[in-house]
């Protein structure tokens, strides 16, 4: 999947949370490539509609969880975070073989944080745990992203949401212009750190900033020295 930054868009944060509040999984969204500090994964996110109401837009609000790798193993974040909302640990038989779409519609209770980085806010998911009252079910308003035209027309979620940090910002130089960063193969991550970001770092360009900031803390990420 394929995704660019929307420039100028009104997209509002999930409100932080005084407490656990009410949401449901509404979707699983298709492996992406990554770059991470152990190199270039597949990651996928799930999408959680809560109880919290987006009165501007008329519906409940939406957060993405952080990004998993399709692993079952102990340690992994997936499987940690699986515990939290189902309330055990996997099966045996479910080790062997855990299908994720089954988990669509099963109700969680959550806690909302914001962190703000760079003059931007994210929410982030700080508390997971099975809902043990009445569920709540999901409204109809949220669409799959598998299941949205492909022709642009409108979404009840930006594509903001499913990005963050370095990855949303648009490259806007060389064979990579109009990708955002996160889409940018692993090749083309290293030359634009070792080649481009040096220079642009020394001129101090408005327009270079966002792109530097973001190739920055993608080099911070990885563990690279810069190239000077």
């Amino acid at each position: 999947m394929k995704l660019r930054e929307k420039r100028n868009s009104n997209f509002t944060p999930h409100p932080e949370t005084d407490g656990p509040i009410k949401a449901v999984l509404v979707d699983i969204t298709e492996p992406k490539k990554r770059m991470t500090q152990y190199g270039e994964k597949d990651e996928f996110r799930m999408v959680f509609e809560t109880e919290a109401i987006d009165e501007d837009n008329d519906r409940r609000f939406c957060i993405w969880s952080r990004g998993y790798t399709p692993s079952l193993h102990e340690k992994s974040a997936l499987r940690k975070d699986l515990k939290k909302m189902m309330g055990r640990d996997l099966t045996a038989n479910e080790l062997d073989e855990f299908d994720l779409e089954d988990l669509i519609g099963h109700g969680i209770k959550m806690i909302i944080q914001h962190e703000h980085k760079d003059d931007k806010t994210y929410a982030n998911i700080s508390f997971m745990s099975p809902d043990k009252d009445k569920a709540m079910k999901p409204s109809g308003k949220y669409i799959r992203i598998r299941d949205r035209e492909a022709d642009g027309a409108k979404q009840p979620e930006t594509n903001d949401e499913l990005l963050s940090g370095w990855e949303s910002i648009t490259v806007h130089i060389g064979k990579y212009k109009g990708k955002s960063l996160g889409s940018v193969d692993e090749a083309g991550v290293t030359a634009l750190i070792q080649n481009w970001l040096p220079k642009a770092k020394a001129d101090g360009k408005p327009a270079d900033a966002d792109l530097v900031n973001g190739l920055t803390e993608l080099q911070a990420l990885l563990g690279d020295e810069p190239q000077y």
